[in-house]
């Protein structure tokens, strides 16, 4: 976009005249208020047929008399034209507009230059661009109001970089902008994304004295805070004078979407109430969005509580904020009453139901509350289906999001049928949700046929693509997709190279593991995190180079994090260096780890070595560190129904047959080289806390694979979702299950997806720790 020119101006009176246009359109209803004017001279000679006599008395002249007359070719005065083109905007016809338009051309009332500026404008507002451009080149007078009229023309039919060069045409031509033109421009500057114009256009306004009047300030706030500079936003926030509700609020909603700058929208909504300025409904939901972004239910209730006092209770945007931050922090059955008391809700509403029950699956206290809230998630979906509304592409986004988090394949096929059906699946987002439900539910041929069939990939979809691979165990997959991605010119995040590096250390790749690494230094200038090296000390370990892997942390100066000492533990001591084993275990507890978990892998390691102290020691700490106990828990769903189980569980119906056959599936298992891996564990319940050697003899999974094997038709896939870490005698067992049985099993535990077939497990037997 070209930069404004620098255009020499006498005074600053001449850009902005404080006079009013005396020009100005009349109310769109068409009255005859003054028999003496020419335009109500004009409409009663009309009504009365021009006929002399006694005139009867005046009235209102509707819409439709008043086209029935220009229909029959009766000759008005121009000024009537403005309140017919201001209906066909009300209306959004183009139909009329243009109609009106023929009658003018006729009359030869299009050569006044007020009338024909208010054609350039019902034009574009009914979003006949191209022909208000043209009756606008053809005018032979243009004023202010008629290039300001184009510019907001063009914006709001999402042209926005036309608006800009109507803008810059108007300067070369030697004409002024006024304030409302200079706002204009603003705007259309935030749609096309033109930081750099904008401020140009800032200056100008600094320069003839207007970045102090309301509106424009407004503009300005409203500019830098979308395109996300808020220091500028702020600065041009203080130097507005008067700041009506409109600049108070514009302030507060960019806050409320930047989660660092919180305490700052809240400390400005308390500056408005201290400057006796009144919110609005606008204003209220943007400080209820800060609330839910501080967790501040208290503070929420005295806005909830502030709204009834102004009349606001009943707003819709008021009572979804509302009803949103009470989700957010866990407060659902006050949730659900907000929700069910509303006549008037909209599919924002049910969205935020169902987007608020899916973000606080992550928070909730345990994965029995997580998974209910899943299923609540999926009830509201199913009720909004039964309703007048219609879900849009937020609706199948959050919900295919609670699929994926409950690998609840059958009911994420049922959407995905949806979407085709509602015209959604060819939407970005949706799909992206779709090719993440297929990934993390094992299905990767299914996630790799959505995401060929996308017309538009971002770089999450392939990022996501990329990680589906890696961990459905397929990393030459990975490594040319991630080469496609490059060569489609997407650039790839950090995220990205995590997936990459992941397939690297599945495959035992070093040497492409190093280029990647390096690649994501130098080319991308992506500085290397934790998980990055992470990957990259798997793959060491992985191949049993555990002191490259040491070397590799003592040559990169990172400090490992609680899940690589783990990684570190597990790995030297499926290889058979304890020295090393003991001494990263050292490291770990120096951490004074916070998963219950690790101290398993811990105690472990330490009972089968007969390391009593240290087992003392890990007692110690872990009480010290109030962990708590190890809850073992798998869930199975078969025809639209979950069955849940807990380690030891008998309180299936069919418990004798899953006993049965697991004790007859661990004896073919052991003929063919099954050995059963003591481990220590945690009592289920909670008032046995004492780890004790030897295992549990039925993990919960182990239950779940079983019930799957029972009650499925043979050859269907099973799947299973588990809270913790597979341990490695159910891992190990249940990968010859599938053997046995010829099936596909699929075991999605706290860590990563299992896809265990024909006696082999996805994860390369390197994802069970424990």
């Amino acid at each position: 976009m070209a930069s404004t020119p620098s255009l020499a101006v006498s005074a600053a009176a001449a850009v902005f005249p404080s006079a009013a246009d005396p020009r100005r359109p009349p109310p769109p209803s068409v009255a005859i208020v003054d028999k003496n004017s020419s335009y109500g001279r004009s409409l009663q000679a009309a009504d009365n047929g021009g006929g002399g006599g006694m005139e009867a008395p005046l009235r209102p002249l509707d819409v439709q008399e008043a086209m029935t007359m220009l229909t029959e070719g009766k000759a008005v005065q121009s000024a009537m034209y403005v309140p017919l083109l201001h209906r066909c905007v009300e209306t959004g016809s183009l139909g009329a507009a243009r109609a009106v338009h023929g009658h003018m051309a006729k009359t030869g009332a299009g050569a006044d230059m007020f009338v024909a500026t208010s054609l350039v404008n019902a034009y574009m507002r009914c979003g006949a661009a191209r022909d208000a451009r043209r009756l606008f080149d053809r005018m032979p007078e243009r004023n202010v109001v008629t290039w300001t009229a184009l510019i907001t023309g063009y914006t709001l039919n999402s042209q926005p970089a036309l608006g800009l060069e109507v803008f810059v045409e108007m300067l070369e031509m030697g004409r002024y902008p006024s304030h409302y033109t200079l706002g204009a421009t603003l705007n259309a500057c935030l749609a096309s994304c033109d930081v750099d114009l904008g401020k140009q256009v800032h200056g100008y306004a600094i320069k003839y004295g207007a970045e102090s009047i309301t509106s424009m300030g407004n503009s300005l706030c409203r500019l830098y805070a979308k395109l996300g500079s808020l220091d500028s936003a702020l600065r041009a926030f203080w130097r507005i004078p008067e700041k009506n509700v409109i600049t108070w609020t514009t302030m507060i909603s960019a806050c409320a979407e930047d989660e660092e700058c919180v305490e700052l929208g809240l400390s400005l909504f308390i500056d408005m109430l201290m400057d006796g300025v009144m919110p609005n409904e606008f204003t209220l939901t943007s400080v209820m969005s800060l609330c839910g972004t501080r967790l501040d239910l208290n503070l929420g209730k005295q806005v909830q509580a502030f709204s009834f006092k102004i009349g606001c209770e009943t707003n819709l945007p008021v009572k979804n904020s509302t009803m949103y931050l009470y989700l957010r922090k866990g407060e659902t059955d006050e949730a659900m009453r907000l929700f069910e008391q509303m006549e008037d809700a909209s599919i924002i509403t049910w969205n935020a139901m169902i987007s608020g029950y899916a973000q606080i699956m992550d928070s909730a206290k345990d994965d029995l509350q997580a998974r209910s809230r899943g299923f609540q998630a999926l009830t509201i979906f199913r009720d909004l289906k039964r309703s007048v509304m219609k879900p849009d592409l937020f609706t199948f986004s959050s919900i295919l999001s609670v699929c994926s988090a409950m690998m609840a394949l059958e009911q994420g096929e049922q959407i995905h049928a949806q979407t085709i059906k509602s015209g959604f699946l060819s939407d970005v987002v949706v799909n992206s949700a779709l090719v993440n439900m297929y990934n993390k539910c094992g299905c990767i041929q299914d996630a790799n046929k959505a995401f060929l069939e996308m017309p538009t990939r971002t770089f999450v979809t392939w990022t996501s693509m990329i990680s589906g691979y890696s961990q459905h165990g397929q990393p030459q997959e990975a490594i040319q997709l991630f080469e496609e991605m490059r060569l489609a010119g997407v650039r790839p995040n950090e995220i990205t190279f995590v997936s990459l590096l992941s397939a690297c250390s599945y495959a035992g790749l070093v040497e492409e593991a190093e280029h990647y690494f390096d690649m994501m230094k130098k080319e991308y200038c992506i500085e290397p995190v934790v998980d990055h090296y992470g990957c990259m000390i798997d793959m060491f370990v992985r191949l049993g180079r555990v002191e490259d892997a040491f070397s590799f942390i003592k040559r990169t100066g990172f400090e490992p994090n609680e899940a690589i000492w783990s990684s570190l533990v597990a790995g030297c001591r499926s290889h058979g260096n304890m020295e090393l084993a003991f001494y990263a275990a050292d490291k770990l507890l120096e951490l004074k780890p916070k998963g219950i978990e690790t101290y398993i892998l811990l105690l472990n390691m330490y009972i089968s070595t007969e390391r009593w102290q240290d087992v003392a020691r890990v007692r110690k700490l872990m009480k010290q560190e109030d962990v708590g106990i190890l809850r073992d828990r798998s869930w199975i769903t078969i025809k639209d129904k979950v069955y849940f189980f807990r380690a030891n569980d008998r309180t299936h119906p069919q418990a004798t047959e899953l006993y049965q056959l697991l004790e007859n599936l661990l004896e073919k298992a052991k003929a063919i080289g099954y050995e059963p891996y003591q481990n220590a564990e945690l009592s289920d319940s909670e008032d046995d806390e004492k780890p004790a050697a030897g295992s549990l003899k039925h993990h919960s999974e182990r239950l779940a694979v079983a019930l799957g094997l029972l009650q499925t038709p043979p050859g269907a896939t099973v799947r299973v979702t588990k809270n913790i870490t597979m341990c490695r005698d159910c891992h190990s067992s249940i990968k010859l299950f599938s053997l046995l049985e010829n099936r596909e099993i699929i075991v999605r535990d706290s860590k990563r997806l299992h896809k265990f077939k024909d006696g082999r497990c996805s994860c390369g037997d390197f994802g069970a720790l424990l």
